[in-house]
């Protein structure tokens, strides 16, 4: 397998896109916009060059790295000599489907459909194509150049050929994969997701403030990050649909979002990517230091 399609050009597909291309896959990287793809072309290329200055890369390496990646912004062209298609698009289940549908009309019949899904049903999302048992989940995690993890999700048609595969293919990545089965947001985030949801609702009720919260998770429980900063972190939207995807699909109020959450998002108060969240990250605030660092 050397040829892959990366769909969605946003954090978590650029770094999808970083990692393929560095390890020697040309890598199609398609989005809606040239902008999105530039921009992200841009990020991929700092990136590289603060491996290199880290001495974990050579220049030669990054130069090798670029020219494995082809931009594209028409979907046909992006798969049209595809082996395994990543979707990377936004935590949406109805935007997802659609992807799907033309993937399956578009890619090649052998190829394999998985996508980066945190935590929506790989069945059904598999459901919307003819080659469910090529269907399957890629969970990365951000950021993908440093982190090892690939959780890797059967849907209930995948085939085990499919799952060795793209086990063995994480693994060439220098990546750890572990398989998991499909059930709301199935492990990382049905563990994690509650947690940050109750970290919100113990602010939300006024038990601790902000860096209370987190302090104490971090001296107490030994987190590298806070659950308030992390939840700012990965995006307070992407939290909100993840728990209301876990609250559908198991039907318990337990799950069901924090008011204060909610609220915050309708606000456009999303974290690190609008610059307020339970922190603020204006330019030089040691918030947004610790978030850039996170980055790295």
């Amino acid at each position: 397998m050397k040829n892959i399609t990366v769909i969605g050009a946003g954090t978590m597909g650029n770094g999808i896109a970083h990692v393929f291309a560095q390890n020697g896959f040309a890598v199609s990287l398609c989005d809606v916009s040239k902008e999105f793809l530039d921009k992200a072309l841009s990020t991929i290329s700092k990136n590289l060059d603060r491996q290199v200055s880290k001495g974990a890369i050579t220049a030669d390496v990054k130069e090798s790295t670029l020219k494995n990646i082809s931009l594209h912004t028409a979907l046909s062209d992006a798969v049209k000599n595809t082996e395994l298609v990543i979707e990377a698009a936004t935590e949406n289940i109805k935007l997802k489907k659609e992807i799907f549908i033309e993937l399956d009309l578009l890619a090649p019949a052998s190829a394999i459909l998985a996508t980066n899904t945190s935590s929506i049903s790989i069945t059904s999302i598999a459901a919307q194509t003819k080659r469910r048992d090529k269907v399957i989940g890629m969970h990365f995690f951000n950021p993908v150049p440093v982190m090892k993890l690939v959780e890797i999700i059967r849907g209930f048609s995948t085939s085990d050929e499919v799952t060795k595969t793209v086990m063995s293919l994480s693994q060439k990545l220098g990546k750890t994969p572990v398989e998991v089965n499909d059930y709301p947001g199935f492990v990382s985030n049905r563990v994690l997701m509650p947690m940050i949801n109750e970290a919100i609702r113990t602010l939300h009720e006024g038990v601790a403030g902000v860096e209370e919260i987190d302090t104490v998770m971090k001296l107490g429980l030994a987190h590298p990050m806070g659950p308030l900063q992390l939840a700012d972190f990965i995006g307070l939207d992407v939290c909100l649909n993840i728990m209301n995807v876990l609250q559908e699909g198991f039907g318990n109020p337990q799950y069901a979002p924090c008011p204060l959450l909610s609220n915050m998002v309708m606000a456009g108060n999303l974290g690190v990517k609008t610059g307020k969240g339970f922190y603020q990250y204006t330019a030089g605030s040691k918030d947004l230091v610790v978030a850039e660092y996170f980055r790295k």
